[in-house]
């Protein structure tokens, strides 16, 4: 069965379109699942200080329908398929009025904090006794991974330092903040003349940006479909995120 968590969206959560930003989407969603493991017996504190792992986003593809704007009143659920090897899918949907607004499909990886490495999260029986797993799963929230070539022709649009407002207990950004970092320098978003706003993003997340890092972000131009490739990189060069943003007209 999903898990259901309801909530009432703010006016704080809305951009100057009116638009619920994609990243508050996205904190309804992984809220959600947090009070998911909690519910279960498993919340994310007792994973991180009794058995020492940290679950860490691997992967995001989330498609938009349709806006949400401030004060709607929206169900948020929430429900996994059984852990296989390094992998854990879990999985998201969004309805107002018992219309679907939104869903999304993650990827996520269990870590050692000790280690700092994966370890197989098929080998914890814990969280298959925690979780819902008898949901099937809609093809169409099933998108590819954002990855580009590495030679795709990207330009640099701006810097971005990771500072106190960005990070989570596991010290770098919280994945739920990166579609603002990219919404942020994306100047069709506050057009003038076209009112744009996300209608789908996939998010690879490849290497932590952690607090104190500056980080170089870099885009393509954007195709006849609106979609736009986006890749984040380190001081050392490396590729922290890669990502492909859709443009929809409002």
């Amino acid at each position: 069965m999903k898990f259901t968590n309801k909530i009432k969206t703010n006016w704080h959560d809305t951009d100057a379109n009116r638009c619920v930003r994609p990243s508050k989407i996205l904190e309804y969603m992984q809220e959600t699942a947090n009070r998911q493991c909690e519910y279960s017996g498993l919340p994310l504190e007792k994973l991180r200080d009794e058995k020492g792992l940290a679950f860490i986003l691997g992967a995001l593809s989330m498609n938009i329908y349709k806006p949400l704007h401030a004060y709607d009143e929206i169900e948020v659920n929430t429900w996994c398929k059984e852990a296989k090897s390094f992998i854990f899918m879990r999985y998201f949907e969004i309805l107002r009025g018992g219309e679907k607004i939104a869903e999304a499909a993650t990827t996520w990886v269990l870590i050692d904090l000790n280690t700092k490495n994966m370890v197989r999260a098929s080998a914890y029986d814990f969280l298959n006794g925690c979780f819902y797993y008898d949901e099937p799963v809609d093809p169409a929230v099933l998108l590819p991974k954002a990855r580009i070539a590495k030679d795709a022709p990207l330009f640099e649009i701006g810097k971005r330092r990771i500072a106190y407002s960005d990070i989570d207990y596991n010290m770098h950004m919280n994945n739920t903040h990166y579609p603002d970092m990219l919404c942020d320098h994306l100047d069709e978003m506050t057009a003038d003349s076209t009112a744009y706003t996300v209608g789908a993003m996939s998010l690879t997340y490849l290497k932590e940006s952690r607090l104190g890092a500056t980080l170089t972000i870099t885009r393509g131009e954007m195709r006849e479909d609106g979609s736009i490739e986006m890749r984040t990189l380190n001081e050392a060069g490396e590729t922290c995120l890669e990502a492909v943003i859709k443009l929809i007209k409002i």
